[in-house]
């Protein structure tokens, strides 16, 4: 996406060229053919981790860090190479992402009329906003140290980064839309102002 927005923002002229229907494919394979791979590789490497450790894990669901705490062979150094491998995806995303935005923002603030400025950011700012949410819960998730870590904060930590990402990505896209921001603000005034 950060992509799309800057062929059509820095790029508008060659918009259709850049971003046609191949362009699209390859981008979306890449992105599909990365995390199958990851996936894979995740999936693979767990199942053949012995564990001694009991079977039950503290999560909703099976994370990795999770299964490596009831791991007690040294096997798990095979996994902590596919996290770097993951990691190390996600980093050149992640850096695709911030030199994209970066000449985004440098095009916009050069652009000589306010309207073009505000119309650009409207553009963008909705998937900086999702993609910044997301980022930051699973950096709070992944880096907090292990001194912190108990099951509850691991457990709130995960759900914060798995649910409300993808629970507030339709609210934040759709606020672009005059109408549903006219509602919500109805219904918010209605809530707080209503309250016995």
């Amino acid at each position: 996406m950060s992509y799309d927005r800057y062929v059509a923002i820095c790029k508008p002229l060659y918009y259709g060229t850049l971003m046609d229907s191949t362009a699209c494919a390859t981008m979306a394979a890449a992105a599909w053919g990365a995390g199958v791979l990851s996936s894979l590789l995740h999936t693979a490497s767990t199942f053949s981790l012995p564990l001694c450790h009991g079977n039950v894990v503290n999560q909703f669901f099976c994370e990795i860090p999770q299964i490596l705490k009831l791991s007690c062979s040294a096997s798990y150094l095979r996994e902590v190479v596919i996290i770097i491998f993951s990691l190390s995806l996600a980093f050149g995303c992640f850096v695709f992402i911030v030199v994209t935005y970066v000449q985004i923002f440098m095009a916009v603030l050069r652009m000589p009329s306010e309207q073009g400025r505000n119309k650009a950011f409207s553009t963008c700012l909705p998937h900086l906003a999702v993609v910044s949410l997301f980022l930051s819960t699973a950096f709070f998730a992944y880096l907090k140290p292990l001194s912190t870590s108990s099951p509850l904060l691991d457990l709130t930590v995960a759900l914060l980064y798995s649910v409300v990402p993808p629970t507030l990505n339709p609210i934040i896209y759709s606020m672009r839309n005059r109408e549903i921001r006219h509602a919500l603000r109805k219904v918010l005034q209605y809530e707080l102002f209503q309250l016995p």
